[in-house]
């Protein structure tokens, strides 16, 4: 995906700027004509159902979140809030469907990190801008990701762990829930960071992965709390470090990445809701309040960290500048990992 820029003649240019002054005076002429009815159709919203795309099969925590944003919603506005799961594509066609939606914040999507940061740099043919087709509306949650290692691996710490790794370079194995998810970039910033040589597992789906590192087949994976906390409590698996600065509420004992070793090492799984570019601002405003008093919600809360998630309440630019900076951060990754997904 490329950001185009156009050059013009230097007479091109006079008749471009004095056409832009013109849709300028018939964009701001509309919005006086118009403003009235635009401020009643953001003050009646919503006044019909809304539609909330998870771009995920169901059951996974994308859904589940989905569904209690959905069902509190539903409650606070006294609309229907409809979820519909197209997991398609690695979850473009249910962003896509949201993108090209018409801009009235009737069209919502239950994002995570991958599906704007990460999939415009491993699919070639994306059929939308996800910095410019899409409105950020509201964060929701992260999950960190942990560093788990089977029991009998000779490491306890990230330090351990490179040590052992420049020792055997290409010999340590990950498994990942596949190609370019998560659980496979989560790896290799840290290979690229420590600088090391990891080998790389695909498996089809996190679950047969978790099944292989718990009987000793790879000796680690990369993922959040939720599917290996009853392996860690029982001693199936142990994690080595939390990738992010701060120790995870739901799990307090395993130590950050600065403490086990890998300073500056993060790797954040967030979600969070989107519409399409245009919603106007006030009904964009109204979601973001709504879903930030559901995030504030003590029941709410506590069931995010039993989830091993903590909940993000961000403004709507604070939830863009996130997409911004990790779109930046994980094109500069997957280009030097030299990643891709034909």
């Amino acid at each position: 995906m490329s950001i185009r820029t156009r050059i013009f003649p230097a007479k091109a240019w006079v008749t471009a700027v004095t056409l832009s002054h013109l849709a300028t005076a018939l964009v701001v002429g509309a919005a006086i004509w118009c403003g009235p009815a635009l401020a009643d159709e953001a003050a009646d919203y919503p006044n019909r159902p809304i539609r909330l795309i998870v771009p995920a099969a169901p059951g996974g925590i994308s859904d589940i979140l989905a569904r209690v944003l959905a069902d509190n919603l539903n409650r606070m506005f006294g609309q229907s809030v409809v979820v519909e799961n197209r997991g398609a594509a690695g979850g473009n066609l249910g962003v896509e469907m949201v993108a090209k939606a018409e801009p009235d914040g009737y069209s919502l999507s239950l994002i995570q990190v991958g599906n704007v940061a990460i999939n415009p740099y491993l699919y070639k043919d994306l059929s939308f801008d996800p910095l410019h087709d899409l409105q950020p509306v509201a964060a929701v949650a992260s999950s960190p990701q942990i560093v788990t290692a089977y029991p009998a691996l000779p490491a306890n710490n990230l330090t351990e762990l490179i040590a052992l790794a420049k020792q055997e370079p290409g010999k340590l194995s990950y498994g990942s829930a596949g190609i370019g998810t998560s659980t496979h970039l989560g790896a290799e910033l840290l290979a690229q960071m420590a600088g090391v040589k990891l080998l790389h597992v695909p498996y089809r789906g996190m679950g047969p992965a978790l099944i292989d590192l718990t009987a000793g087949r790879v000796q680690l994976a990369f993922v959040g709390l939720a599917p290996i906390k009853a392996s860690l409590e029982s001693g199936t698996l142990k994690a080595l470090a939390v990738a992010q600065s701060s120790r995870l509420k739901a799990a307090p004992t395993i130590p950050t990445a600065d403490e086990a070793g890998l300073p500056g090492y993060e790797f954040i799984t967030w979600f969070g809701v989107v519409t399409t570019h245009g919603t106007q601002p006030a009904i964009v405003e109204k979601l973001n309040t709504a879903i930030n008093s559901i995030l504030d919600t003590p029941a709410i809360r506590q069931r995010l960290f039993d989830l091993g998630m903590e909940p993000l309440v961000e403004t709507p630019i604070d939830f863009s500048a996130r997409i911004q900076k990790d779109y930046e951060k994980f094109g500069v990754m997957i280009k030097a990992a030299h990643i891709n997904i034909e």
